[in-house]
């Protein structure tokens, strides 16, 4: 009740521009990625409505514009590409069985806190699939552009289908040609404009509209005798809104849509929550993302039960949100009611817009759909991220965009766990000048005292690693006569059974049999595992020394200590000397 008091007049106008604003963008898109997804335009409008107010009903983010997208749309023709494209009640029915699957995986991802995995995968593997994504856009569109009709079926590679497209299809329609290009113009110019005077952004709207009026006037959308339009035109979208629909399983092809839910599921939530964090970085909003892959999933299995594309969170339509200055999550609500009432009122003259206009607005949504400048930079980053780039969007272009998506998952997955198993160990050294620092390799080695620094994952991965280092330390230990052991511990992170194991091995075989372990820094959470599997009950406290907030560090405290029983050092009252030089036993790590 309280932020309903707290809602106003001035932001209840401030969403109601906003909203109209968005529902200028939504509503051409809606049939765009409809077409890109293979089916019937009316399915992409219905995402529009209800996606968008499913999710701005339920979602924490003010600004998040949910709805169908091109890159799920992609996702979602190569998830529908094993059913028969002539069989239209069998791919519709599919279609919207993948929409409730795609919720349901998103709703158990929020059940059990699972939004953290997303994190996981590489940003590398999201260019590389926004790049195949672009290049399959583009490639499906070229035959609408220049009025041929698609050879071959959804099973056939896409290049081959291009192939049979151009070179055994019918000839070119020149008259297609000249609305595509029409199109691909006034949308970049437009652009322009608005972005430069700040206009509000109708320019797909508007390049729709133009592109409507050349081909209506000059006859070329208006069926002759024969019943056929000069060139082809969108199809019917019927003025009524989205009903109740409970789609029919097919248990035989459950398993082949569920392995694209599961790309569509995580794509779309990485889309979804990107731009939400990226928005409220600016927007200063306090997002709950738990909440936000709910309102991803609720607002997916609704779209299933009621004829709509799986959607996601918007870039474009987010975006104008924010711009247009919404202060609520109504803004969505508005952009979805105002898509419903233009359905009712202008439908049929949606059946009047040319497919090659279409064609030449999803060819320039395929060049928006790539950030080249991220794209260099992450090629340029490392050959790991060059090569995940290069290797999902291969698999997505020559093999499927949806196993592309799941292999470059796994494979972000597999290559961060050998990199997180890193463990490094650095020697460290007390100079004359008393100064502890890295040891360099003409540093003469202490013969009583060795100080080990360890960084990394301190996890089942980095277990051989760590055996490495504890069979060098008791080799130096029994070989050379070592008295201290100065284990540095304040960067490890994430201690779990298998290390702390083998480190409670190492201390026991070698404390007080030649050598005496000094454990420095030792991290809180690094202390409870110990103390669960009973550490204090036969370890000496004196010789822990944890990681506290205080001017002199644990590892000063540690060499103070070894440094004293070995006789080098006095014991010292004061903790740490106003300046360097003042105290005998200064030291600096």
């Amino acid at each position: 009740m309280g932020r309903i008091r707290d809602y106003s007049w001035t932001k209840g106008r401030s969403d109601l521009v906003a909203g109209l604003t968005v529902a200028a963008v939504a509503l051409p898109q809606g049939i765009a990625y409809a077409l890109i997804a293979g089916v019937d335009p009316k399915y992409g409008v219905y995402s529009a409505i209800v996606v968008t107010a499913v999710a701005s009903i339920v979602g924490s983010s003010s600004h998040l514009i949910n709805g169908p997208t091109s890159a799920i749309s992609l996702l979602v023709f190569s998830s529908l590409a094993f059913v028969d494209p002539e069989n239209r009640t069998a791919l519709f029915e599919a279609l919207f069985i993948l929409g409730v699957l795609v919720g349901a995986i998103q709703i158990l991802i929020a059940v059990f806190k699972l939004g953290d995995l997303t994190r996981y995968i590489s940003e590398s593997v999201i260019i590389g699939f926004m790049l195949a994504a672009a290049f399959l856009l583009a490639v499906g569109q070229i035959g609408n552009a220049i009025g041929l009709k698609d050879k071959g079926n959804g099973n056939m590679q896409v290049l081959h289908r291009l192939y049979l497209t151009l070179f055994h299809g019918d000839g070119i329609n020149l008259r297609a040609v000249s609305l595509s290009v029409t199109a691909i113009v006034v949308a970049v110019a437009l652009r322009r404009l608005v972005t430069r005077f700040g206009w509000p952004q109708v320019d797909l709207l508007s390049v729709l509209i133009v592109t409507g009026l050349i081909a209506f006037l000059a006859g070329w959308s208006i069926p002759g005798a024969d019943g056929k339009s000069a060139v082809a035109v969108a199809a019917k979208v019927p003025q009524s809104l989205p009903t109740p629909h409970i789609p029919a399983l097919d248990v035989g092809s459950l398993a082949q849509l569920s392995e694209g839910a599961l790309a569509i599921a995580f794509i779309g939530l990485i889309e979804a929550l990107s731009i939400a964090k990226a928005i409220a970085h600016q927007s200063h909003q306090k997002i709950d993302y738990n909440r936000q892959i709910l309102a991803e999933g609720l607002a997916n299995i609704t779209g299933g039960f009621f004829q709509a594309v799986p959607g996601s969170g918007s870039l474009s339509r987010s975006a104008i949100n924010f711009q247009a200055g919404a202060a609520t999550r109504f803004s969505g609500i508005v952009s979805a009611a105002t898509v419903a009432i233009a359905l009712l009122l202008f439908a049929p003259l949606l059946h009047y817009v040319p497919t090659a206009a279409l064609a030449g607005l999803l060819l320039v949504t395929a060049v928006r759909l790539v950030d080249f400048r991220r794209l260099r930079a992450t090629v340029k980053a490392s050959r790991y991220d060059a090569g995940l780039v290069v290797i999902t969007a291969l698999a997505g272009v020559l093999w499927d965009l949806d196993k592309a998506v799941l292999l470059g998952i796994a494979l972000s997955i597999l290559l961060f766990v050998p990199r997180a198993a890193k463990l490094k160990a650095a020697e460290l050294t007390i100079t004359p000048e008393r100064v502890v620092r890295e040891r360099l390799p003409d540093d003469p080695a202490d013969p009583r005292t060795v100080i080990v620094d360890l960084e990394g994952e301190f996890f089942f991965g980095a277990a051989p690693e760590l055996d490495r280092y504890f069979d060098a330390l008791r080799s130096r230990i029994h070989d050379d006569g070592v008295q201290f052991v100065i284990l540095r511990l304040k960067r490890v992170r994430d201690p779990d059974a298998v290390c702390i194991e083998r480190l409670e091995h190492f201390l026991r075989e070698e404390n007080g049999h030649g050598a005496t372990i000094l454990l420095a820094g030792v991290r809180p959470d690094t202390l409870k595992v110990l103390s669960n599997i009973g550490f204090h009950e036969w370890f000496p406290a004196e010789q822990v020394f944890p990681e506290e907030d205080q001017e002199y560090s644990a590892t000063l405290r540690a060499v103070r200590y070894a440094r004293t029983r070995l006789g080098l050092d006095e014991p010292s009252p004061r903790a740490v000397p106003v300046e360097r030089g003042e105290d005998p036993l200064y030291y600096l790590v």
